[in-house]
């Protein structure tokens, strides 16, 4: 795709990914946004301070916590924040940014999310884990238990 390899001459990888969710843009933008309701699809503890400026934090298991800083909060449309991981070498808290835009859609809602600024070896591996936890997350908005999350350990 040309614009993600213009995005990775230009020093980070991106991933694109579309779902549609069984759920209004409101169910779907608190499921992102509301700490209860973001452990239902992603990670054991969410600390969501939804407001520009706000942290970011999910706590997906003893060794990966997902962390940022909210840029742009527009209910029901549009969250962006950054992303990065406690700990990590390669991608630290903030290193990278998550936009994801909800457009409403008959009786449900298109969620587009793109993830940008990734380093080109960390896409796959961030690619594979927004395929699953947004499989999830379209099962949690159409009101179905996805089961366990397996990154749980």
């Amino acid at each position: 795709m040309a614009g993600e390899a213009e995005r990775e001459e230009q020093g980070g990888g991106a991933i694109e990914r579309e779902v549609r969710i069984e759920a209004s843009p409101e169910t779907v933008f608190d499921l992102l946004t509301d700490p209860e309701q973001y452990v239902r699809w992603k990670g054991r503890k969410a600390w969501l301070d939804v407001a520009p400026g706000g942290e970011f934090k999910v706590e997906v298991n003893d060794q990966a916590t997902a962390v940022g800083e909210y840029v742009e909060v527009d209910p029901p449309r549009r969250v962006v924040f950054t992303w990065g991981w406690e700990g990590h070498p390669v991608v630290p808290p903030g290193a990278s940014t998550v936009e994801i835009t909800l457009t409403p859609d008959g009786d449900g809602t298109v969620l587009r999310l793109v993830h940008h600024g990734l380093p080109p070896a960390e896409v796959e591996q961030h690619t594979q884990g927004w395929d699953l936890y947004l499989s999830r997350l379209v099962t949690v908005g159409a009101g179905r238990d996805p089961g366990p999350d397996p990154n749980l350990g």
